[in-house]
């Protein structure tokens, strides 16, 4: 355990007690930037030093019926299907300079997204109101995520820190269109990190939280509301027939909207959203290869509890290798 090298970004945010305790939907589209499971473990932390580059993948296949609508690019729409696959790769270097025995970090993340969603739409057509399917798809870079500070402790088998991500407008957005690869406004997410992870006995536990505060979107003038999430994971950590280490656990996630939507796009109200889910994690740490260390994941999310948005499920694959 001792040869574990490689984390990459990660979460915990202050004052868990301002909001209530409840997910990536909520606000306009009932989606925002964090996506559940995005930095939950161990894998997740900066490198103790230098390089570490990342490779992540994630898909997400939600639906929500008739009876619940949600606004996309202008349009408000009702018994929705949303797909989305989102390529990111990305680096964080962390630098031989600290304070109070932590080291700086830094990184950056690019996401290429694929997004399909279909609904129906509901509009005047002369003196009748009609309901009309559509479905809408859209690719290219996403919203980048920028990390320009990220503050990082270790001690023993404990790993904690602090950092702020920025989550700016790159990516593609059109009103009226439900599928987009931007969500066109800026979100600020200071964030905290706690991880442990045994060298006797391999059990972790990880939690990483934050809070996302979001600016207008002004093609529609909405103002999303502010957000608190937290993920933790649990895993059991073995030797694997000395070809490496693997790790076996659960993986859940808390996302609740603590304040609520504004603007004139606002139109469905406050909506205020929020959702649960735990799902398995399997990982794999290898063993020096040339040099450097080499950490694989898969896990998959399932929404259990949802409020105001689409119910489905995250999948991840996520590699990262420290130099």
């Amino acid at each position: 355990m001792k040869r574990v090298f490689v984390f990459i970004i990660v979460v915990l945010a202050f004052g868990v007690s301002l909001v209530q305790p409840s997910s990536v939907f909520a606000a306009e589209g009932g989606i925002g930037h964090y996506v559940p499971g995005a930095w939950a473990d161990f894998g997740d932390m900066a490198p103790p030093s230098g390089l570490a580059l990342l490779d992540w993948y994630n898909y997400y296949n939600g639906s929500a019926g008739a009876s619940k609508q949600l606004e996309f690019g202008g349009l408000i729409a009702a018994n929705l299907k949303a797909t989305s696959n989102a390529e990111m790769v990305g680096a964080v270097y962390t630098s031989p300079y600290g304070i109070l025995g932590g080291k700086f970090a830094a990184g950056v993340v690019v996401p290429y997204v694929w997004a399909d969603v279909t609904g129906g739409i509901t509009g005047r057509l002369g003196p009748f109101v009609r309901t009309v399917s559509r479905e809408d798809t859209a690719n290219g870079i996403g919203d980048i995520t920028l990390i320009p500070f990220w503050l990082q402790w270790t001690c023993g088998d404990f790993k904690w820190g602090v950092l702020l991500d920025i989550y700016a407008p790159t990516g593609e957005y059109n009103t009226g269109r439900l599928a987009n690869v931007g969500l066109n406004y800026w979100t600020f997410e200071p964030m905290v990190s706690f991880s442990w992870i045994s060298q006797k006995i391999g059990l972790e536990f990880s939690t990483f939280a934050g809070f996302d505060f979001n600016t207008n979107n002004n093609a529609t003038d909405y103002q999303s509301g502010d957000v608190f999430h937290i993920d933790t994971t649990i895993a059991e950590h073995l030797p694997l027939f000395g070809c490496g280490i693997i790790g076996v656990g659960a993986n859940a996630f808390y996302w609740k909207q603590f304040t609520a939507d504004s603007g004139s796009g606002a139109r469905l109200g406050s909506f205020e959203t929020n959702m649960t889910g735990i799902g398995p994690v399997l990982s794999y740490i290898s063993p020096p290869i040339c040099g450097h260390t080499l950490v694989a994941e898969v896990k998959w999310l399932p929404q259990i509890d949802t409020f105001r948005t689409l119910k489905g499920d995250f999948v991840w694959f996520k590699l990262a290798l420290a130099f």
